[in-house]
């Protein structure tokens, strides 16, 4: 399936058809992320129940602790 993910389309295994999948996929499932779909901001308990589609427009931003 391809998705654009932060402005840049990549293809992932269709085994990923979840919120929760992709983050998984791209090891941030630990992290303290927000992820908006097609513009709509998804609830983190919504992770899991949120399917995609090819061609879905995808942000992520997950923050980086330092100082």
């Amino acid at each position: 399936m391809e998705l654009i993910i932060n402005g840049e389309t990549l293809r992932v295994p269709e085994s990923v058809s979840t919120v929760a999948d992709l983050l998984s996929h791209f090891s941030l499932n630990n992290k303290i992320a927000i992820v908006e779909v097609n513009l709509n901001i998804i609830n983190k308990q919504d992770y899991e129940t949120t399917t995609l589609c090819n061609g879905d427009k995808i942000e992520i931003v997950h923050f980086v602790g330092g100082g």
